[in-house]
């Protein structure tokens, strides 16, 4: 395909940075996209709507309605199978959005005063757009890899919403172990993940590996990134993902807010050491 083809030669000469601002400011820069927006000076809930390119990265799209109905759709969800497994939001103690981008989904817990609400986010300029403009949220930055930089057993759930989905395997286990050290005993941990409906997405030799249960990865060397790309077997999810957790609930294409991504819900077993090898920071 010759959108792989180009994603190879991106990597390969290490221009992914200047390829995704590229690709981002000119989605940006689109006159029926610029009078749609016109009607979004504020949003319904009061707070600022960030600039179109910002947009673009987190949503892939420039237009603030899409950017809106997705998150609005993406804390539903989290709601929804929370609910569904006997737990309301306003139980947590705290939260941490985990990728938070520029608020998509955090934006929607304004009514959660009895919360902590934490985000944090590897792109430096989207945690600071969220504490410049999302006053009820404790916005960070977190590199690559852990730690994370909170003490631990500090949260009630952690959601991760289309992160996992852009990391190689290394990385997402050194974060599973973070997650566990982070989240309070019994506490909650939220992933989508790409699951088997992607598998028409994948070329001979990834979909055979995908269905011998291992997980697949294109671009590793852009982690982080949207080049980067995660397919996750159920089975692979079940024995190895969540080594250190218990499956709560499972919902394939369940992602709402991130179409036709699976939805998984985990919880940190009260006691336990983490079984990943990476050591507790």
């Amino acid at each position: 395909m010759l959108v792989e083809r180009l994603g190879y030669v991106v990597e390969t000469l290490h221009l992914h940075s200047f390829a995704l601002s590229v690709y981002q400011r000119a989605g940006a820069l689109n006159i029926r996209t610029y009078l749609r927006n016109r009607a979004f000076r504020e949003a319904p809930d009061g707070l600022a709507i960030p600039p179109a390119w910002m947009l673009m990265a987190v949503a892939g799209s420039a237009e603030a309605g899409v950017f809106l109905d997705g998150g609005r759709k993406a804390a539903e969800s989290i709601r929804d199978i929370l609910r569904r497994n006997g737990t309301g939001m306003e139980d947590l103690g705290a939260i941490l959005d985990f990728g938070c981008g520029c608020g998509r989904v955090l934006r929607f817990w304004k009514e959660l005063r009895q919360t902590e609400i934490h985000g944090t986010e590897y792109n430096a300029g989207l945690a600071q757009w969220c504490r410049n403009n999302i006053p009820f949220v404790h916005a960070g930055s977190n590199e690559l890899m852990p730690p994370a930089g909170y003490p631990g057993a500090t949260f009630d759930l952690i959601y991760a919403l289309s992160v996992f989905t852009h990391l190689p395997e290394h990385a997402q286990m050194a974060w599973m172990s973070e997650f566990f050290r982070i989240l309070r005993p019994g506490g909650l941990l939220l992933l989508s993940l790409h699951g088997a409906h992607y598998l028409p997405r994948l070329n001979e030799a990834e979909r055979r590996s995908f269905l011998e249960g291992h997980v697949v990865t294109r671009h590793s060397r852009s982690a982080g990134m949207n080049l980067c790309c995660a397919f996750h077997p159920e089975d692979w999810v079940r024995a190895k993902l969540a080594v250190d957790f218990e499956v709560v609930d499972f919902v394939p294409e369940g992602a709402l807010g991130n179409p036709r991504q699976d939805l998984w819900l985990f919880r940190r077993k009260p006691g336990a050491l983490p079984r990943t090898g990476l050591p507790l920071h």
